[in-house]
């Protein structure tokens, strides 16, 4: 009598941590696609959006992502000093004390990465409406920046 009362809970229990690991494990494979983009797109800057959203979605080949990775890439001083500029131009200046400093300009280069997650089971507080007709989906989204030499 007493399995019969607990066995249900015990499902619950084991069906939300299968889930629970799965938005987990999807969530660092999402961070991993936009890291990789990132890393790619600082250090081989010059070739372009494409290459970077694409190292982005080849790095974890078995996740579909809800779009392509969207990129921001361009320009500033190493130090802080000036603010991004978009795609490098014009090249930022990069000045200390009234005096230009060479040297010192990075690609900054930064990703966004989205992928959707369909739970196993409908569960009712996935997403905010719920929908307990089918199973829920619940949007995972990472970005990572990387600052870059620029040549």
């Amino acid at each position: 009598m007493e399995l019969a009362l607990v066995t249900p809970f015990l499902l619950l229990l084991f069906v939300g941590a299968i889930d629970l690991g799965r938005v987990y494990y999807i969530g660092l494979q999402v961070a991993n696609a936009a890291h990789a983009g990132a890393e790619y797109g600082a250090y081989k800057y010059t070739t372009g959006t494409a290459d970077i959203q694409n190292a982005a979605a080849n790095a974890v080949p078995k996740l579909v992502m809800a779009n392509m990775p969207v990129v921001t890439a361009g320009c500033e001083c190493s130090d802080g000093g000036t603010t991004f500029v978009s795609g490098c131009s014009p090249v930022p200046v990069c000045t200390s004390n009234g005096t230009t400093r060479g040297g010192n300009i990075v690609h900054v280069v930064t990703v966004t990465t989205k992928a959707v997650y369909t739970t196993v089971v409908p569960w009712p507080a996935i997403p905010a409406p719920f929908n307990m007709s089918g199973p829920s989906t619940i949007t995972l989204t990472r970005s990572a920046t990387v600052r870059g030499n620029y040549p």
